[in-house]
């Protein structure tokens, strides 16, 4: 008799899911290797463009064509585009954030991981969205490595990734301000992450936060042209990635 397949603790799901149902007070922990555990609320992934910070906007409004939404979370993003008459496919790795999304009302939507996505089953995209420190769904720097090659395949001609991410440096500079990093280890960026809500914690994973130099030299070499378009006073950053023809 073969055994049912393991599954794996779901907290952001749950938290998404019971949002949804109503319990609108809930609240995510957030560990991490780098800093305190911290609490993040659950209607932060539920806001409207208007609670949403100003590099997501300004992101919304760089969309053009087919929309790829990594990293969708409840799907605000790709409510906001359905709205603007796009077509959108979202994508998140929680089994709970797709049944949340769809319960929502987005059109098109899947359950996969940003590094093992599947073929285009109809044409490919213009634009992939990856906001909320999208970027560091790749997890590493070989996993953006992997990411910008792999892509390609989702992406039309001039296709391009508008996607966040933010350089954490500050959080490694003693009180004279110089940084405190061994430069033999690992890339400071390099951010191990788990939530926990209620008495459910997941599994450990990891994420980037890749600063503009770090993007830059990883995106040229892999073929895309790339354009800064805005940063905020938290040292978050919004690119284009175009890749070339």
């Amino acid at each position: 008799m073969s055994s049912a397949p393991a599954i794996h603790p779901d907290p952001v799901g749950h938290a998404l899911l019971d949002y949804q149902k109503g319990q609108t007070t809930g609240l995510l922990t957030v560990h991490s290797n780098v800093t305190e555990d911290e609490e993040l609320a659950v209607d932060y992934f539920f806001r409207t463009l208007w609670e949403m910070p100003e590099l997501e906007r300004m992101a919304l409004d760089e969309c053009r064509g087919r929309v790829l939404d990594l990293g969708a979370g409840a799907g605000c993003h790709s409510l906001e585009l359905q709205q603007r008459g796009f077509t959108v496919k979202a994508v998140d790795e929680s089994v709970g954030a797709v049944a949340t999304m769809q319960q929502r009302g987005v059109q098109e939507v899947a359950c996969h991981d940003v590094l093992h996505l599947p073929a285009p089953d109809g044409q490919p995209f213009d634009t992939l969205l990856m906001l909320m420190n999208g970027l560091g769904l790749v997890g590493s720097l070989e996993g953006l490595e992997q990411f910008l090659e792999r892509v390609k395949t989702q992406l039309a001609p001039n296709g391009q990734i508008l996607a966040t991410s933010s350089d954490i440096s500050y959080l490694f500079e003693d009180e004279d301000g110089a940084l405190v990093i061994n430069l033999n280890g690992p890339y400071y960026g390099e951010v191990e992450y788990q939530f926990g809500y209620q008495k459910q914690v997941g599994k450990s994973f990891g994420w980037l936060f890749a600063d503009p130099s770090i993007v830059q030299d990883y995106a040229e070499a892999a073929g895309y042209d790339v354009e800064f378009l805005g940063e905020d006073d938290q040292q978050q950053f919004l690119v284009r990635l175009t890749l070339r023809s």
